[in-house]
């Protein structure tokens, strides 16, 4: 169902690390009278700046001029560090970008767990100018699901069972553990989950009210998932969707964060500022090099 829209102002196309080192990519000018945002990119689990070449490719090919900074931070298996300690980090080498663009602003395009992280800077720095945030297949309501990464990271383990090591203080200093969602152990999730309940005010959180000012500076938030991904699971979470205690997908807007408004996200739908792409036959490790997946929704979106 290409194409379809719903009725509110949401588009799916589909159904059910310098203290901080940064690589940037400056393109040289082709037409002097092009001017682009400057683009932030923010890698996922167990990825480095090296795995963005293509992307760079297509921006520089699409966008010529674009100044686009790959933050090299937390590479391979420094990924695995606590995400608030990520996100402080990533904050110390972005934060530099952002003033120099002044009121022009940036775009943050952030794939996987580093779409994650991206909420994180978003809602914790109540100065940012970021534009358009476009999150590529990354797990915005966790992740419950056994996969390859979780059988290599945690072989003794599998879904039913990893409550047993995440929900507990040593579990929660890997990122995985920070946001692993378990729909049957809620009430521990709720309790032990030191990065994504309090960032989607799933227990109380007293920096919620500001946090929630903070993200909806954000005028556009893109969407990008599909149900080929083999990692994130559900796919759906990349949209907002998890599942329930029955492990039944509920779709973005019968979530609590949605229905509460916790962070902004139903704020934001309601302007027209959430835009959603659901795009089938895309594995997880190939969203950031498919130049059909940049062409069809990313591009338009960066200028």
């Amino acid at each position: 169902m290409a194409g379809q829209k719903r009725s509110s102002s949401m588009t799916r196309l589909c159904p059910l690390a310098l203290p901080a080192i940064c690589v940037s990519v400056l393109v040289w000018l082709v037409d002097p009278t092009a001017s682009y945002k400057p683009i932030i990119v923010i890698h996922g689990l167990f990825d480095s700046s090296a795995n963005f070449k293509n992307l760079l490719a297509y921006i520089n090919k699409s966008h010529p001029g674009t100044n686009v900074t790959v933050v090299d931070l937390f590479d391979s298996r420094q990924s695995l560090d606590p995400l608030w300690k990520q996100v402080q980090g990533f904050r110390e080498a972005i934060y530099p970008i952002m003033q120099n663009a002044g009121s022009d602003g940036v775009h943050l395009l952030c794939y996987s767990q580093g779409g994650l992280i991206c909420r994180g800077l978003l809602q914790t720095m109540p100065d940012h100018n970021v534009d358009t945030f476009i999150s590529l297949s990354s797990p915005q309501l966790g992740q419950y699901g056994d996969t390859d990464y979780l059988r290599y990271l945690f072989p003794a383990y599998v879904k039913a069972n990893l409550f047993r090591l995440c929900y507990t203080r040593y579990g929660q200093t890997y990122s995985i553990c920070n946001f692993w969602n378990d729909p049957h152990h809620h009430d521990m999730y709720v309790n032990a989950s030191d990065f994504l309940a309090p960032l989607n005010s799933d227990r109380s959180e007293p920096n919620a009210t500001e946090w929630k000012k903070n993200f909806l500076r954000l005028r556009r938030l893109v969407l990008i998932g599909g149900p080929d991904d083999g990692v994130i699971t559900p796919w759906q979470s990349s949209h907002f969707g998890f599942f329930d205690e029955n492990e039944t997908i509920l779709e973005m807007k019968a979530q609590m964060v949605y229905q509460k408004d916790t962070f902004g996200l139903q704020t934001l739908d309601y302007h027209g500022a959430v835009t959603t792409y659901c795009v089938p036959g895309v594995l997880h490790t190939q969203w950031h090099s498919n130049e059909t997946v940049f062409k069809d929704y990313m591009e338009k979106w960066l200028t």
